[in-house]
Order: structure tokens, then sequence, then C-alpha cells
């Protein structure tokens, strides 16, 4: 928890901060007006038809970055042929006409990440020297979430055409673990947003109605060769690579292959390893990959067993600890099919213990 009154560290360093931030401002306006000078000396291409483009008028923009607020002239170019315009400057600079800067939208959205959006904003002073209101916070989430998703969209659709050209797999990996799920989140639907009325807090959000869920599908991608041991007996990877949507089924496979061809990791032997629980969706997909090694979630089996030796021998019975025991046993050992028929032959008597048995076998 963070104290109502930051340390008198805290302050000097912003204090520090605060004294030379209209300096580094300053510098930084500079650098920029630099730069839109000398793309000014020669005028753009039209990215549609490739005809030369006009200048039509130069008008001032501005942007908010970490030291403050950026101004300049920004050139608007027009095609004499097709019409397209275009701002070359703000493609240059990565930047949009009064919106936070992309940096410290990243900055902020990963405070947001790990954070609620009040102690977030909270954050973003103490640490960046930025004042903003958590719903600051979230609008800049929600934005950088969005083009997050368009980005993935596009790839997907880029790499779903027969005629595009994926990355180069002349290196590509041996072999690739892939593992997906779902998760169900509930939707709050109003016609309006919620607003606080002088000091009163906001009353907890209502319970979501029957209907109002969405699953979020998600999959990560991962080198099996660049598990590394962080410390004796704990191992960790250099680096993943997390793919997610809110579309059905086909369009999460669809991302992760598109993600997979822009890596370059999906060679003609790359072995494929997929890893998940008992849904269908996932195995009915998983023959999308010619080359494939199918491994069902020892731990999602365990929570399923878990549950079926609670309603049979009771909470905390000693013989449902020794029943999981010996399931979790056969199945590392790789005896899937024995347990299976193991699991047949049990007998449940009342209707509740038959439905979590068949989910149990279902699994």
């Amino acid at each position: 928890m963070l104290t109502e009154h930051p340390s008198q560290f805290v302050l000097l360093e912003r204090a520090v901060e605060d004294e030379y931030r209209p300096r580094m401002l300053q510098e930084l306006q500079r650098r920029v007006n630099d730069l839109a000078e000398t793309t000014r000396a020669t005028s753009p291409v039209c990215a549609q038809c490739g005809r030369l483009t006009v200048c039509q008028d130069v008008r001032s923009v501005s942007w908010w970055a970490r030291f403050g607020r950026l101004r300049v002239g920004v050139p608007r170019y027009r095609c004499p042929d097709c019409g397209l315009e275009s701002r070359p400057l703000l493609d240059l600079l990565g930047v949009e006409p009064g919106r936070i800067s992309g940096s410290l939208a990243r900055l902020l959205a990963l405070l947001a990440a790990v954070a609620p959006y009040p102690l977030a904003a909270r954050l973003a002073w103490l640490l960046l020297g930025v004042t903003i209101s958590p719903m600051g916070v979230w609008r800049v989430a929600q934005r950088l979430g969005q083009a997050a998703t368009s980005y993935s969209e596009a790839l997907s659709r880029y790499h779903a055409d027969s005629r595009s050209e994926g990355a180069s797999t002349d290196e590509a990996p041996a072999t690739v673990l892939l593992s997906v799920d779902g998760c169900a989140l509930g939707m709050q639907v109003r016609a309006r947003r919620r607003r606080g009325t002088g000091t009163d807090p906001l009353p907890p959000l209502p319970p979501v109605e029957d209907g109002h869920f969405r699953e979020v599908k998600t999959g990560v991608l991962l080198l099996p060769e660049e598990r590394v041991e962080t410390s004796p007996g704990r191992h960790s990877v250099v680096r993943r690579f997390l793919v997610s949507c809110l579309g059905d089924a086909d369009a999460i496979f669809q991302r992760l292959n598109g993600q997979l061809r822009e890596l370059g990791w999906l060679g003609p032997n790359t072995m494929v390893v997929i890893v998940g629980d008992g849904a269908e969706w996932i195995w009915n997909r998983a023959g999308w990959s010619i080359h494939r090694c199918e491994i069902l979630d020892f731990w999602h089996a365990m929570e399923h067993a878990w549950e079926f030796a609670r309603l049979r021998f009771g909470e905390g019975s000693q013989q449902a600890d020794r029943w999981v025991h010996q399931i979790g046993i056969d199945l590392k050992a790789g005896n899937v099919e024995q347990v299976i028929a193991r699991l047949k032959r049990l007998r449940p008597k009342s209707p509740q213990l038959r439905a979590s048995l068949d989910s149990l076998i279902h699994y």
C-alpha cells in the first residue's frame, strides 16, 4: 500500500525533475522543430497512386509527452489525382493531435495493467511526474488495447492471404509450444456511464446478468529452448508472446497462426506442441497444425478430480487425498486410458456425483 504522504526522498526526486523538466521540454521541442524542417524540403509521394502530392496548408498541432505539451506546424498534403490526404510528419513522429504520445501511453498502460486505475494515477505522478485522473488512465488503456487488437486482426488477415509473404523460416525452431485457454468475463451493460455525486463513493456494481458473459480466448507462444534456470529448481522462459481476443475459436487460432508466421517460427518441419484443457474447441482445431503434439493440461484435470473427490468422500477427507494423489501419479505416468476405464467403473448414487464424474471423464 502507498502511504498518503510520499517520503522526503520521493519529494526531493520530484522537485529535481520539476526543476529540469522545462529544459528537457525545450530541448525536445527544438529537436521536433528540426525534424519538421527537414521533412518540408521534399513533397511526399501518394501512397495510393504514386504521384507527388501538393502541400495544402500548415496547421499547428499539439500533443502531450512526459515533459509536457509539444506544438509544431504540420503540413497537410493532397494528391491532385486521387485526392488522398496525408500528414507525413505525424506519421514519422508516431503521434496523434491532442493525444498522449505513444511512449507515455505505454507507461501509463503498464501501470494500469498492474494496479487499479486510482492507484495507477497516483503512481503516474510519483514515478513519472505526470498528473492524470483515473478516468484518463482508463482511456489510455482502452485506446492502447484497441490499437493492439486492430494490429492483431490485421496481422491475421495478412497471413490468411495465400499471396502474403511471412517472415523467413530458414531459422525456424524445431519445437514451438502453444497453450490456449478461455475465461468468461461479465460485461456491465448500461445506457450511460455512472458518475459520482460529491465526495460519496460510487455504490458497488450490480451482479452481471445472464447472457452478458463473453469468453476471452487467450493463447501463449514460446520456445522450449529459451527456458532457463533462474534459481536452483526454478525455471522461466526468456520471452513469450501473448495473443488474445473476444472472438470465436476460429479467430484465436487464426491470430495465433498469424503470429507464428510473423515470427518465422512455423517452418515446414516445426513441431507445434499444443497444451490445453478439455475444451473441445481447442482440440477440434489442433489439426490445423500438420506436425503437432497434443498435451492435456495436468492441473485442470486435477481440479476436476478434486471436485469429484470432495463430493464423493467429503471435504478434508484423507481418502479423497489418497484417491486424487493416485490419479495424479497415473496421469503423470501417461496412463490416461487406464484412469478413464477405472472412472467408468464407478457407480455414483446421486445426480450431483454423476454429473461431476461425467465432467471428469469427459475432460
